[in-house]
């Protein structure tokens, strides 16, 4: 069971499970490419796409603890 945090990078969470993009996109997210994505941690992505970063670690660790 793995649990995901706010303080992971979102190339972590992606590298993990490719299946996580669906959940990112879903959230407003299109973090697949950025190069950001290896130096932000997911909750300075979330501040910055003005994403509710309680749900998207909702969503993130339903679908890694399925």
């Amino acid at each position: 069971m793995q649990t995901i945090t706010k303080n992971m990078l979102i190339g972590e969470i992606l590298d993990m499970d490719e299946e996580a993009t669906k959940i990112l996109i879903k959230h407003g997210m299109n973090c697949l490419g950025c190069p950001g994505s290896y130096s932000e941690n997911l909750k300075e992505a979330a501040e910055g796409h003005g994403i509710n970063l309680e749900r998207l670690l909702q969503d993130l660790n339903q679908h890694f603890n399925k």
